[in-house]
């Protein structure tokens, strides 16, 4: 959820793009899909105990990924109030924007986005504020993982095949995933074409451990570069 997404007002309406999103994937089927990447990128080595905060929470299905893979402290922020009161999980989680984390200095020791970044509305400075709050917050020896889109050739071959009216027609989910793309293509198309910004803005803050460039995803493990 961007800064500027959502009031934080509740209301009894389902959001289009969150109706299109639960047409694309179950919650289900997004739980084991997080649970799935976060053990590509190395969560089964993390301590168990490690103090975790997943940024973009949304209605927590991340969270749940956590817990699945059996951490035992995580928090979730999402600017939205409406979405986390859909979260039903042992973790606490915050109403805040992620430009300005509710956390001490160097409390947490990992910090994950899952499809967040991209919702920002100004590049860089929204990135740039997201990742030093971050930065400030994870411990010396921390650890940041980061998924979001990325304008690979799959990507690209994704949206010439959902753009497609008749494919669309016979395919809910394409159907799902173009019309998320309609309702967010402001922030959707700033963030894939500013892709050299955000290598930058994230090698300025993080050291790399793991990054790729792969179906369609930018994913990113690092820790903090200072």
């Amino acid at each position: 959820m961007s800064p500027t997404q959502d009031t934080g007002v509740a209301s009894s309406l389902v959001d289009p793009w969150e109706a299109a999103y639960l047409r694309f994937e179950t919650p289900q089927q997004e739980v084991q899909k997080f649970v799935g990447r976060l053990r590509r990128l190395g969560a089964s080595s993390l301590p168990k105990n490690a103090r975790i905060v997943e940024l973009f929470c949304g209605r927590g299905n991340g969270l749940h990924a956590l817990q699945q893979l059996g951490f035992q402290h995580f928090e979730g922020v999402d600017l939205s109030a409406r979405l986390v009161a859909q979260y039903r999980g042992p973790a606490k989680c915050y109403v805040h924007d992620c430009r300005s984390l509710p956390f001490a200095a160097k409390s947490k020791d990992v910090v994950i986005v899952q499809g967040g970044l991209h919702h920002l509305i100004s590049l860089p400075a929204d990135l740039e504020q997201t990742f030093a709050e971050i930065a400030r917050v994870l411990a010396t020896d921390g650890r940041v993982l980061f998924v979001e889109p990325w304008l690979t050739p799959f990507l690209r071959f994704v949206h010439a095949v959902a753009e497609n009216p008749l494919v669309r027609r016979f395919s809910p989910k394409l159907d799902a995933l173009a019309t998320m793309i309609e309702l967010e293509r402001a922030t959707y198309e700033n963030w894939l074409s500013r892709p050299t910004e955000i290598s930058a803005a994230a090698r300025k803050y993080f050291s790399p451990i793991h990054e790729s460039f792969a179906w369609g995803k930018w994913n990113f493990v690092g820790k903090p570069s200072g």
